[in-house]
């Protein structure tokens, strides 16, 4: 049986610029990159629907109306776009943009540019079993290297058995990297920086506090950052 979901709504995060992905991204944006024929705006959004979420909020700035008249025939989940066109805030201060659209606490965040192929349970659901606002500002959903597809760098965190995680220390591989989904609460995004910021700042001060945790993902999860990734990842997910 499923546990009950964290939150009914989530924030895809899908303003960036992609340039990584270029020449790809000369013409569209990232989200609408295709994977097994459909762009990864469509395949993060199908796996929220799946999961029973009724509501994303997508952020947008690199050729937003591309973005935007792609999600206007989007029904399941229903899509609020959050407006970036003047200024490119970053995962941070792009959370802080949307919160007033978002109306949910905890909500969902989710990187729109990485790929999953489920274990025992899908990725939402895992994430909310594990999920306890007493001890927590967020819990990211992390994998181990031998679950990370198309992943070449050091890692991101270290996570005890409690499920504490701290970064990755340096000159040292990390056993965890971050898979671009995490509960966010609004605990987290007090006090935040006005602007343009990385969720990094809020994830460090989380740790001193002793509240960023983490849930290790069973399934394989796809960084599709290159072109180059694009093939392999096909290749997994159309044999699964």
């Amino acid at each position: 049986m499923k546990s009950p979901l964290a939150s009914d709504v989530v924030m895809v995060l899908a303003a960036g610029l992609g340039m990584r992905m270029r020449p790809l991204t000369l013409d569209r944006p990232k989200p609408l990159v295709e994977v097994t024929g459909k762009p990864m705006i469509d395949l993060c959004l199908d796996k929220v629907a799946a999961a029973g979420i009724a509501r994303a909020v997508v952020n947008v700035h690199y050729l937003p109306d591309m973005l935007i008249e792609h999600l206007t025939h989007c029904e399941h989940p229903k899509v609020t776009i959050s407006d970036e066109r003047d200024l490119l805030l970053e995962t941070g201060g792009g959370m802080i943009r949307a919160l007033p659209l978002i109306d949910a606490d905890p909500f969902f965040a989710f990187n729109s540019d990485n790929l999953f192929l489920d274990g025992p349970q899908d990725i939402f659901h895992q994430l909310s079993a594990a999920w306890d606002p007493a001890r927590m500002d967020a819990l990211l959903l992390v994998v181990p290297h031998a679950r990370a597809a198309n992943f070449k760098g050091k890692g991101d965190f270290h996570m005890d058995g409690n499920g504490q995680l701290t970064l990755r220390r340096s000159g040292r591989i990390a056993p965890f990297i971050y898979t671009g989904l995490q509960i966010v609460s609004h605990r987290l995004l007090r006090d935040a920086p006005d602007g343009p910021f990385g969720t990094m700042v809020l994830w460090k001060r989380a740790i001193e506090e002793g509240r960023l945790f983490g849930a290790s993902y069973q399934g394989m999860w796809f960084e599709v950052g290159s072109p180059a990734a694009i093939a392999p990842t096909e290749a997994a997910l159309t044999s699964a």
